[in-house]
C-alpha cells in the first residue's frame, strides 16, 4: 500500500510559509499541486511601548524546525515517504527586519516588525535631508516612499539605539536581512557556512534597492548611512540557495524565496499584465502584475518586484496597495478588548448583527497605509449610540476591512486604467463567509476564492520546485493545474453600497492628524503634562493653592 501510494505521488515539494502571525510547513505534490499535509505554530508578538511591533527571531526560527519535523511525521503516518521531497520553498512576512551576530548565531536584538512605528521620528529626520521634504523622492528607484513601513529606516534606528548592534558593524560580525535571509542563512548551515542571501522581491521592500537595476543601491545605502556589508547577496526567486543542514529533511535544496505578497501572486497564478490578487492576512495586499517593466503609481500604490523566476529569466513587477490592519483588527477585538474568544466568532456576531447600524471602525493602529501613507493616523470607531453593541462592532470591523479594499483597488484602476471584472483573493480571513460577501457587495464586483486557499506556500513551494536542478514543477501554462473556485456576487444595488463608502470616508478623515512626532514624551513613550514646565508648573501651583485654601479654611473653623 505505502508503495503504490509513493509510486502514485511522484516528486513533493515543501514550503515554509513564515507570516506575522504564524509559522506553517505545507507538503504539495508537485504534478497536482494537491496539499498533502502541513503544520502550524502560531507567533508571539510583543508590544514593549506604544507603537512598538518585535518578534524573536529564535522563536521564528524554532517554530520553522518544529513545522517542518511536525509536518514530516504527520506524512510517515499517511504512509508518504519524505525522501520525495525534492526541494524546499521560503515565503515569509517582509520589511520585518532582524539583525543577528555571524560568530555566534545569535539575533543581537528582537525582530521589528514591519507594522512598528517606532521609526517615525528616524523618518522625520531623514526627510530633512531631503529637498523639499519629498518622500517620495526616492520612489523612481525603489517604487516606495520614505515611510516606517520599509527595512532601511528599522535597520538605520538599530544602529542609532542598539549598541550592542554598533560594536557587532564596527567589529564585521553583523549580518542584516528580512526573515527570509535570517531562515535561510540558519537552516543552511548558520555560523557553519550559512547563505547569507534574499531574493528581488524582498530586496525590493528594504529600500536600499535599486528596482532598475536589480542591485543594492549604494547612493541609497549612503543616503540612510547603512555599512553595504551588511547586506545579503540578492538572488532570483527561483534558484538552488543552499542545502537543509539539520533535520529530517537533512539535503534538500532549498530553492525557491518570495516576499508573502509575491508567493501569492505566483501561486494565484498572476502571470500576465494586468491580473491581480488580494490577500487578506494580518495587513490585506493587493497585488497587480504590470510585467516587465515598472510602473510608477499616482495614487498612493507602490511599485514592486513581483518575481523574477530563475536567474537568468527577467523580473516581472507589480502595482501593490497595502494596508496594514486586516486580520490583525480580529485579533485585537479577542486579545484587546476581550470581546470574542476565537477569531471564528466574529463571523457569528456580525452575522446576529447583519449590519453595523451606523457604526464605522477605521483600525489604523499604525497609522494608515495606501493610499494615504498617513503615519499620524490611529484608530477610531464613531458612529455609536446606546443601540450600539459587541455584534455591530465586530460588523463594522470586518466591513473595515472590505472598506480598505475598495480604497486600493479604486487606487489600482485608476492606475492601470482598466478596471478589474473581479477580484481574485486568498488567505486565511477568506474562510469568513461574511467577509467575502461583504467585500463583493462594497467592490460592487464578484470576489472569487481558490477552493484551495493556500495559496501563498503554493506560490513558494512553485518557485522551489521550478529552479534549474530541481526541475519537478512546470510553470509552462498549459502544464498548470486547473483550480476549482467559490464565487460571491454582489447582493446589494451599487447606491447603498456607495452610500456606505461615503461614511467610512468621512471617518477616515476624522482618523487623520491624532498623533505627531513634536508630542512631547517623558522618555517612556507617555506623554506626561509635567513634561512641559510652564503647564506642569501651573498644575502644580494650582493644587498648592487648593490645599493652602483649605488649610484656611480649616483653621477658620
Amino acid at each position: 500500500m505505502a508503495a503504490s501510494t509513493r509510486l502514485v505521488l511522484g516528486p513533493l515539494v515543501g514550503a515554509i510559509d513564515q507570516g506575522t502571525g504564524s509559522t506553517r510547513f505545507l507538503v504539495f505534490n508537485a504534478k497536482t499541486a494537491e496539499l498533502l499535509s502541513h503544520h502550524q505554530v502560531e507567533i508571539k508578538q510583543k508590544f514593549p511601548k506604544e507603537g512598538w511591533v518585535e518578534q524573536d527571531p529564535r522563536e521564528i526560527l524554532q517554530s520553522v524546525y518544529e513545522c517542518v519535523e511536525k509536518t514530516c511525521e504527520k506524512l510517515t503516518q499517511l504512509s508518504i515517504d519524505i525522501t520525495n521531497i525534492k526541494a524546499i520553498g521560503v515565503s515569509n512576512q517582509r520589511e520585518t527586519t532582524v539583525v543577528w551576530d555571524k560568530t555566534t548565531g545569535e539575533p543581537l536584538y528582537n525582530a521589528i516588525v514591519w507594522l512598528d512605528l517606532r521609526t517615525q521620528s528616524t523618518v522625520e529626520r531623514l526627510l530633512k535631508k531631503i529637498p523639499g521634504r519629498n518622500k517620495n523622492f526616492f520612489k523612481g528607484r525603489t517604487g516606495l516612499p520614505l515611510s516606517t513601513y520599509f527595512s532601511a529606516v528599522k535597520l538605520r534606528w538599530l544602529l542609532d539605539n542598539v549598541e550592542e548592534i554598533r560594536h557587532a558593524v564596527a567589529e564585521g560580525r553583523a549580518m542584516f536581512g528580512t526573515v527570509d535571509s535570517w531562515i535561510i542563512w540558519s537552516l543552511t548551515g548558520g555560523k557553519n557556512g550559512g547563505v547569507h542571501c534574499t531574493d528581488v522581491t524582498n530586496a525590493s521592500r528594504t529600500m536600499l534597492f535599486n528596482i532598475n537595476s536589480l542591485e543594492w543601491d549604494i547612493e541609497l545605502c549612503q543616503f540612510f548611512d547603512v555599512p553595504m556589508s551588511l547586506l545579503p547577496k540578492v538572488r532570483s526567486s527561483s534558484e538552488i540557495y543552499g542545502l537543509m543542514k539539520s533535520g529530517a529533511l537533512t539535503g534538500v535544496p532549498i530553492s525557491g524565496c518570495l516576499g508573502d505578497q509575491s508567493a501569492a501572486l505566483v501561486g494565484q497564478m498572476c502571470f500576465q499584465d494586468g491580473q491581480a490578487k488580494n490577500t487578506y492576512g494580518t495587513g490585506c495586499f493587493l497585488l497587480c502584475n504590470t510585467g516587465p517593466k515598472p510602473v510608477v503609481s499616482d495614487h498612493g500604490l507602490l511599485t514592486t518586484v513581483a518575481y523574477q523566476l530563475g536567474r537568468d529569466k527577467p523580473a516581472c513587477y507589480a502595482l501593490e496597495g497595502s494596508v496594514a490592519i486586516a486580520g490583525a483588527v480580529v485579533r485585537w477585538l479577542r486579545d484587546n478588548l476581550g470581546i470574542v474568544k476565537t477569531t471564528e466568532e466574529v463571523e457569528k456576531l456580525a452575522a446576529e448583527a447583519g449590519t453595523s447600524y451606523g457604526c464605522y471602525f477605521v483600525p489604523a493602529f499604525s497609522g494608515l497605509y495606501a493610499p494615504y501613507w498617513e503615519p499620524s493616523a490611529r484608530g477610531i470607531i464613531c458612529g455609536l449610540t446606546q443601540f450600539t453593541n459587541k455584534n455591530h462592532i465586530a460588523f463594522a470591523a470586518l466591513e473595515a476591512v472590505c472598506f480598505q479594499t475598495r480604497e486600493i483597488l479604486d487606487a489600482m484602476n485608476q492606475d492601470c486604467g482598466i478596471p478589474l471584472s473581479q477580484l481574485q483573493v486568498d488567505g486565511g480571513m477568506t474562510n469568513n463567509k461574511i467577509l467575502m460577501q461583504l467585500q463583493a457587495d462594497i467592490l460592487c464586483i464578484p470576489v472569487v476564492k481558490p477552493s484551495m486557499p493556500e495559496t501563498t506556500a503554493l506560490g513558494a513551494a512553485m518557485a522551489a520546485g521550478a529552479a534549474d536542478g530541481v526541475g519537478v514543477w512546470s510553470l509552462n501554462p498549459g502544464d498548470l493545474t486547473a483550480v476549482t473556485c467559490e464565487r460571491f456576487e454582489p447582493q446589494i444595488n451599487p447606491e447603498e453600497s456607495e452610500f456606505r463608502y461615503a461614511r467610512w470616508k468621512k471617518a477616515v478623515i476624522k482618523s487623520m492628524g491624532w498623533e505627531s512626532t513634536d508630542a512631547t514624551s517623558n522618555g517612556n513613550g507617555d506623554s506626561s503634562i509635567f513634561s512641559s514646565l510652564p503647564l506642569g508648573f501651573y498644575v502644580v501651583s494650582s493644587m498648592v493653592m487648593l490645599i493652602g485654601a483649605k488649610y484656611i479654611t480649616g483653621l477658620d473653623k
